[in-house]
């Protein structure tokens, strides 16, 4: 990833926040099919290992699983908030017209060897943990074993376990840190006045250049 020193984010935390926010990663790899993605749900486990690890689960009719059988590495990227900053914002357009459109977000890029497990006992513990993360903040939340337990069983013969150690992990959080103060107060402010679609960039945006939330 084009990675400019000013949009880095190296610790780790705000990497696995970003992913537990943001869950649905894009999984790619390159094998015997060519470059083949796919957008999955995962989970990050902090297991002691000096990154942690991804779990997820793909539909055993997936022809991703073959090709990721076959690699050494395959690629996950988490997409955070995002959005178009338009060079009107900037008090620069003003002074002096040389200014143009960009982009902010936040993403992060996970590096590992994939592992398929056809296991039913890990893959009962993967949904679970999986449903449980999302259905916990719910008032009245979903359990597996609401469903019939027979209805479970065939359900799990179609899908197949993955876990992938991370081997390397990169962050960007491109929030306008590279624009003069005056700029980056006017992207703060328009950002805000786009209403809630717009608000969780508008709050990187702040945090991310030490700006007065107002």
């Amino acid at each position: 990833m084009y990675l400019p020193p000013l949009f880095r984010e190296d610790r780790l935390e705000v990497q696995h926040d970003l992913i537990r926010a943001h869950p649905l990663g894009l999984l790619i790899c390159a094998g015997p099919s060519g470059l083949v993605a796919n957008p999955i749900p995962f989970l990050i486990e902090n297991d002691g290992s000096a990154f942690g690890t991804l779990r997820a689960h793909l539909a055993r009719a997936n022809p991703q699983l073959r090709d990721l059988a076959a690699v050494d590495e395959c690629l996950v990227v988490f997409q955070g908030p995002q959005r178009y900053i338009t060079p009107s914002w900037y008090l620069t357009k003003q002074e002096t017209g040389k200014v143009v459109p960009t982009w902010n977000y936040a993403t992060v890029h996970v590096w590992g060897r994939p592992r398929v497990i056809d296991d039913p006992d890990w893959l009962r513990q993967q949904i679970t943990d999986l449903t449980d993360t999302h259905e916990h903040p719910r008032a009245e939340p979903w359990a597996v074993t609401d469903a019939p337990e027979s209805f479970i069983q065939a359900q799990m013969k179609g899908i197949v376990g993955l876990e992938i150690p991370i081997a390397r992990i990169e962050g960007k959080w491109k929030m306008s840190q590279n624009r003069p103060e005056a700029d980056r107060l006017g992207v703060y402010a328009g950002l805000r006045a786009e209403g809630e679609e717009a608000s969780g960039v508008a709050a990187l945006v702040a945090e991310r250049n030490g700006l007065e939330r107002g």
